[in-house]
């Protein structure tokens, strides 16, 4: 146990200063939109930069490897095309902003604890499956994936399918001038208003069952991770704050919210 914690202190160490790093970059461009897009490829570090430290060459390794850095570096090729054609989010303009007015703070000092500072121990919590799982591949003995494992890959494997496709489809939406101000309802976002969302979650609860197939205790361990994320995605900086917006933004969201399941895919209701 005391190796797992050496490791994953010495990841976290590796992780505080690429955010400093980062920090450093926003503050030249005063932007911290860019961000998001390492969140997604930080995770990828993560898990490589464990890898790198324990070499493990278990098939639970390989797998959990390959599915984090599926998922991370398409999510960050994702989020950084679309900072660089649609510039600094409005979310973070508007927390910067506040943030600067409420505390008297400069912006360098409000980027680092309101954004940079605040995303480390979130990001490092949510990628506690992949780092604990590969440690412990390499320190217990590994045999073949069980069923349990395999469930898991393919439900990683659906979950970064279906965002995929959302974004897929939400970019395709926004690209039509004649949406401007409409809601996305076709698709994928006819069953649920966050395909993206909902595959983000089932990704990372898929990759905790790959976890889960070694024993009980590098389950335990992790299963923080995607309970973190699922409450983050549903109840606080994901669907909630993200809805909050867009009722005001969009006439017709309400109507959206009444037929259309919140997270979980499920057939639109109709009306009476």
């Amino acid at each position: 146990m005391s190796d797992a914690l050496l490791l994953l202190a010495i990841n976290f160490g590796g992780l505080l200063a690429m955010i400093l790093l980062m920090w450093g970059i926003a503050t030249l461009i005063r932007d911290v939109s860019f961000i998001d897009a390492f969140w997604a490829f930080g995770m990828v570090l993560l898990a490589w930069g464990t890898w790198w430290q324990v070499g493990a060459e278990g098939a639970h390794a390989k797998l959990l490897l390959g599915l984090t850095s599926l998922w991370g570096l398409r999510l960050a090729i994702h989020l950084t095309i679309r900072w660089a054609t649609h510039g600094e989010d409005p979310r973070y303009k508007k927390i910067l902003a506040g943030s600067m007015e409420k505390r008297k703070w400069s912006w360098a000092q409000t980027a680092l604890v309101m954004v940079f500072l605040t995303q480390a121990p979130l990001l490092f919590v949510t990628c506690l499956p992949a780092q604990i799982g590969i440690w412990a591949s390499a320190t217990a003995p590994d045999g073949s994936v069980g069923a349990l494992g395999w469930i898991g890959a393919v439900a990683a494997l659906i979950g970064i399918a279906f965002e995929s496709i959302g974004d897929a489809q939400l970019d395709a939406f926004r690209k039509n001038p004649a949406n401007k101000g409409k809601v996305l309802d076709t698709g994928l976002w006819r069953y649920t208003r966050h395909p993206n969302y909902f595959g983000d979650a089932l990704a990372w609860w898929g990759i905790w069952l790959v976890v889960a197939d070694l024993g009980w205790a590098p389950a335990l361990a992790s299963i923080i991770g995607p309970i973190f994320l699922t409450f983050t995605l549903t109840r606080w900086s994901g669907k909630a704050l993200l809805e909050k917006g867009l009722r005001k933004s969009r006439p017709d969201y309400a109507d959206y919210i009444a037929r259309t399941s919140g997270f979980i895919p499920w057939p639109p209701k109709t009306k009476a």
